[in-house]
């Protein structure tokens, strides 16, 4: 028997699936080991093999490949631990990482503190050399200059170098001497080049990107091949891939040269998930909510597809590379419910993270977070926490509760169910954002719960902005870690040709295209074989003449060696335009920026919707606890998911339980098992709020803060 594994390292737990090769599913967890996560992943793949009957060497010994999420280089970022880094870049240009585009992320705002650079300027050095937009050269490379600088810069002690000077992307001779000078001068230095990073016009995205790559890349590589090692030395023979933030895969040597396109790996192996679940479920229109620990991950999926962005910054830093279009808030089951300075009761986006964790996991923690909360309101059992393997301290988190509810002058229970309201608000204005403010309706879509904690608040979120369907798959607290199994192998490349389109023939375009497909063929490192499954995949960046911004075009159906080729990639843009701001301007000249391909080689895994049932629990009884409904006490009953049989009904309230996440039936709701064990549930439109009262912004997190502190919760204590 072999097996294929996924493995997503989340804040709090380390996500394990395994699929064998006749597609049977089989799940694990365990706690993040944040000082080294591979101790983490290790533990997880024992606690894995063990329920599969293995020791961890077998299990390895009969893995054929690895698709692996990390954190490391997301850390790195927000909590500002990356390496110490030093610029070299075109003298006169050292300033482009401060200046930014010339905008601020908020512009009206006069008291702004300007974000702090990831390489302070002293570090920032600048080097005699200069390229013409065109790629001649107007200024030979001053190599003395640069020998002299990385002197300066191993007296300063960096770790990593990064080159970027201006348009390297049309001539890239300059940057890839100055690395062979560091290879010689600064040995085992990390070093990054933009012109391989982003390859692409505008010198404020491509010299942040490449910086990020610097910042992050020396730990992904020192975690990566110390993972590499482990599993090696304990037996695994396959192959071990990384997910890169546009869901696609890639083989550690190219992680860790791209260590910037790793910032949302994780979260993208839940898209990926999510994209699968959807065709599962038959629903195009899909609204992920991946609910773990430390923070909840948002996005949109319309049609069966998720948008790419370039657009992206993280911690302050822009990151240009393209990556799901995903939006992350610091809400998840380790958010801290706390009381500031001015007396006003917030919850997150401070976490308990995986150590010390919640109160309730008897570690240490003192600050009652959302889990707390939910365990207080009768939503988890805590003598059957993670499928009995743990059991939760009550009584600590009571105490820590009533410490909270004295500074608000109310009891626990009251403070309990501020902090689950204020949360599910916090996480409706997220929808709100990814949604109503790009001209979307919510209540056209589903809401897809994942992620450990998602299914206790999904009910509730949906009911905040209108939604009448949620679906639980019933790997969800593992969802990830399942959609990396179904990752594609992807390689990107892009190419800057800034043109008017007018001054373009169907041949000079035809070439282009032609030219980049062969140049991404050859750099992917894909074998022949590979090669010959691969699709390749077009797509333009384009803009209106003067216009300051452009817009990714997909083409898709375009056929590029026929005639009539600018004029059906004009066509394509206007109609692209206009889908996007509603209006096009046909006579307006149009201009080329970028032309991307990208070669997918599919998966052709097998990928099963369902987990194998426990044969024990199949017989199981429903129970009875109390808990908190919407404001009173009720006994619930409580369901254990594997006992459920297809199509069985659970009307709400009531809970349903499985190893390793809750899920909550407030009133009238009705949750039906799927064929696949997956919980379909339609949303009661009266409920708690009428129809009429479901609105786009219909509260406010700060309006639900002030009525909690204004004692208007209804909860019975």
């Amino acid at each position: 028997m072999t097996y294929r594994i996924g493995i997503d390292v989340g804040g709090t737990f380390t996500d394990l699936v395994a699929i064998s090769e006749d597609g049977i599913t089989t799940i694990a967890k365990a706690p993040t080991t944040t000082d080294d996560q591979s101790r983490g992943v290790l533990n997880g793949l024992a606690d894995l093999a063990e329920r599969l009957d293995l020791t961890v060497g077998a299990l390895l010994e009969q893995c054929t490949q690895i698709v692996h999420g990390t954190t490391v280089a997301t850390n790195a970022l927000l909590e500002r631990k990356g390496a110490k880094v030093g610029l070299l870049t075109t003298h006169g240009h050292r300033d482009v990482l401060e200046m930014h585009e010339g905008l601020k992320p908020d512009r009206y705002n006069l008291r702004m503190t300007p974000p702090e650079p990831l390489v302070p300027r002293n570090l920032r050095l600048g080097i005699p050399e200069r390229v013409s937009h065109d790629g001649s050269v107007i200024e030979p490379l001053d190599e003395r200059a640069v020998i002299a600088a990385l002197d300066q810069l191993r007296e300063a002690g960096v770790e990593s170098v990064a080159i970027a000077y201006l348009h390297s992307y049309r001539n890239p001779t300059h940057e890839q001497r100055t690395a062979q000078l560091v290879a010689e001068h600064l040995p085992n230095t990390y070093c990054s080049i933009s012109s391989d990073v982003l390859p692409q016009i505008k010198e404020y995205e491509r010299f942040s990107t490449t910086i990020v790559n610097s910042y992050v890349g020396p730990a992904l590589r020192k975690y990566l091949t110390s993972l590499d090692t482990r599993l090696t030395e304990t037996g695994f023979k396959g192959e071990l891939f990384v997910v890169l933030s546009h869901g696609g895969i890639a083989r550690i040597q190219d992680a860790i040269r791209l260590g910037a396109a790793t910032v949302l790996s994780g979260p993208a192996g839940g898209i990926v998930g999510a994209q699968l679940a959807a065709k599962f479920m038959e629903c195009g229109n899909v609204l992920p909510f991946d609910m773990g620990g430390t923070s909840t991950e948002i996005s949109l999926i319309v049609d069966g597809k998720t948008s790419l962005s370039s657009e992206r910054g993280v911690a302050g830093a822009r990151v240009a590379l393209r990556s799901f279009d995903i939006l992350s808030i610091g809400a998840g089951g380790g958010s801290l419910g706390h009381v500031d300075t001015t007396g006003r009761f917030g919850v997150g986006p401070e976490s308990a993270g995986a150590w010390p964790g919640p109160v309730c996991y008897g570690r240490g923690g003192s600050s009652p977070t959302v889990t707390d909360a939910n365990l207080l309101l009768g939503y988890l059992d805590p003598e059957n926490f993670r499928g009995g393997r743990a059991t939760l301290d009550v009584d600590s988190t009571e105490i820590a509760m009533t410490k909270l509810g004295i500074d608000l002058g109310m009891g626990s229970l009251e403070a309990a169910e501020g902090i689950f309201r204020l949360i599910n608000v916090k996480m409706a204005d997220g929808f709100r954002l990814m949604t109503i403010r790009r001209g979307v309706d919510p209540r056209r879509f589903t809401l897809l719960a994942f992620g450990g904690a998602a299914g206790i608040h999904a009910t509730s979120v949906a009911r905040e902005i209108g939604i009448s369907r949620v679906i639980v798959p019933q790997m969800s607290s593992v969802l990830s870690a399942w959609g990396m199994l179904a990752s594609n192998l992807r390689y990107e490349l892009a190419r800057s040709h800034l043109i008017e389109t007018s001054k373009l023939s169907d041949a000079d375009l035809a070439n282009l295209i032609n030219d980049l497909a062969s140049e991404a063929a050859e750099n992917s490192g894909f074998s022949p074989e590979l090669l010959s499954r691969a699709d390749f995949e077009y797509s333009a960046e384009m803009r209106y003449g003067d216009q300051i911004f452009e817009i990714d075009v997909p083409l898709q159906g375009t056929d590029t060696t026929g005639p009539g080729l600018v004029n059906a990639v004009e066509h394509k843009f206007h109609r692209r335009h206009e889908e996007l701001f509603t209006y096009s301007s046909p006579s307006h000249p149009v201009e080329l920026v970028n032309l991307r391909v990208v070669v997918v080689v599919p998966s052709n895994s097998k990928i099963a919707g369902s987990t194998l049932l426990n044969e024990r629990l199949k017989s199981a009884p429903p129970r009875r606890r109390l808990a908190v409904i919407t404001g009173r006490k009720c006994m619930v009953d409580v369901y254990h998911l594997e006992s459920l049989s297809v199509d069985q009904v659970i009307i709400g309230p009531a809970l349903i339980e499985s190893e390793n996440t809750s899920v909550l039936l407030l009133d009238n709701d009705r949750a039906q098992v799927a064929a696949n064990h997956w919980l379909d549930i339609s949303i009661d439109s009266i409920g708690s709020h009428t129809q009429s009262d479901v609105r786009p912004y219909a509260v406010t997190e700060t309006e639900v803060a002030e009525q909690i502190n204004d004692k208007t919760t209804t909860v019975v204590n």
